[in-house]
């Protein structure tokens, strides 16, 4: 399962990044982030809590990722290592263009171990639904922060 969003920001790279990085501060501007802290005084391990609205209705969404945060290339990864999405791998990618930056957030992931029907509900439900639900919200997110600085 491959997800990929996309966003243009009428910002600077540089300032979008410390935005996309600072995960801590999130929920203060994601109103869809329930929470976000490091776990185990480790930096890199973060647990991370959504909402994904349907409608009225919020589902509550978790996981914990390994983040790795490369200022250099403005480039940040995570890879899953608790909750539903264990085993994804997620690179938010920063690129120039001209004045403004593009964002991509790639989401790769082979589905929950569940027997015959794990690969489908990845593809068809948890990858276009929640996935894209979330990153989408999140991206708007950023867009409207660093825009509005």
């Amino acid at each position: 399962m491959r997800t990929l969003d996309e966003i243009r920001i009428a910002a600077p790279p540089d300032e979008v990044f410390q935005i996309a990085a600072a995960v801590d501060e999130w929920p203060d501007f994601l109103p869809h982030y329930r929470w976000v802290r490091h776990l185990e005084g480790r930096d890199e391990l973060v647990e991370m809590a959504a909402w994904r609205p349907f409608g009225l209705f919020k589902y509550p969404t978790w996981w914990v990722s390994e983040m790795r945060v490369d200022a250099a290339e403005l480039r940040i990864e995570y890879h899953h290592v608790r909750g539903i999405t264990k085993g994804m791998d997620v690179e938010w990618r920063l690129e120039r263009e001209g004045d403004r930056t593009r964002i991509t957030i790639a989401h790769n992931w082979r589905g929950p171990g569940w027997p015959l029907i794990g690969w489908v509900a990845a593809t068809l439900v948890i990858g276009p639904v929640f996935i894209h639900g979330i990153a989408s919200r999140t991206l708007a997110g950023v867009k409207r922060k660093a825009e509005g600085r």
